[in-house]
């Protein structure tokens, strides 16, 4: 019960004055006739209990909403264009997806295939990949992989390997990375000798960086225009918003 006990004291806020809840001003008498009656009335209404929390929660989640679009305002040309990020999708679509990701991320390879079925059902939607390794050394050799390909032969090539690595289930050591771009008809010396160039490192420090203003502690999180979403959506629920953002322009 003592879960319920700020969105019971919120709902009772609301609706008396704030003079009659100051229980620093009852006598030991009245407190306890006023806690009678509040246990008698949640007894009897126990659904206003459920009620309170809900609304408490909608608010909260209101607030989160208003903080992440400023968030999102504050930092737009970082996020939407850094100059580095790799672009897919349609680049002139007049809606724009960035997703933060991890390889190593079991949601973020759930949302691979729901990202790439909504830009099928969607040709005017922009994707930008943010490459964001927080889950260990494995997931940071993994995007140093991944983003020296793009350096080294260009964006293509850099979508092959995202694509491979999003899909690779074993440990990313030199040996598997090579075969893995060789497969691909890249360069995998090549590619393991840019990993560790200051370059790399940049563009992981940048986006880092993004990441910790915009208080993204975990992936993938994505901003859909002025929208952060912090976790996994399959596709027909960021199609649904999609729809919804456009309907409103």
């Amino acid at each position: 019960m003592m879960r319920f006990a700020a969105p019971v004291l919120t709902a009772l806020t609301l609706a008396a004055p704030v003079q009659a809840l100051d229980l620093s001003d009852m006598s030991t008498e009245e407190r306890e006739a006023f806690r009678a009656e509040v246990r008698a009335y949640l007894m009897e209404n126990p659904e206003v209990i459920f009620e309170a929390a809900a609304a408490m929660e909608e608010r909260q989640a209101q607030a989160q909403a208003q903080a992440d679009s400023t968030l999102v305002e504050v930092n737009r040309e970082a996020i939407f264009d850094d100059g580095f990020s790799w672009v897919g999708g349609n680049p002139e679509g007049d809606i724009t997806l960035v997703e933060f990701m991890d390889y190593r991320c079991g949601y973020c390879r759930k949302a691979a295939p729901e990202v790439a079925q909504l830009l099928e059902d969607d040709d005017n939607i922009r994707l930008i990949v943010k490459e964001f390794p927080i889950l260990g050394e494995a997931s940071l050799t993994s995007s140093r992989f991944a983003i020296a390909t793009k350096h080294l032969a260009g964006d293509d090539a850099y979508e092959r390997v995202h694509d491979a690595l999003m899909a690779f289930g074993g440990e990313p050591d030199e040996v598997a990375l090579i075969r893995l771009a060789d497969g691909l008809d890249l360069d995998g010396k090549a590619i393991m000798a840019l990993m560790d160039s200051e370059a790399v490192n940049a563009e992981i420090a940048k986006t880092r960086e993004l990441a910790q203003r915009l208080q993204i502690t975990g992936t993938p999180t994505f901003v859909l225009q002025d929208e952060m979403l912090r976790g996994y959506l399959p596709a027909e629920q960021m199609a649904a918003m999609i729809a919804e953002m456009r309907a409103q322009e």
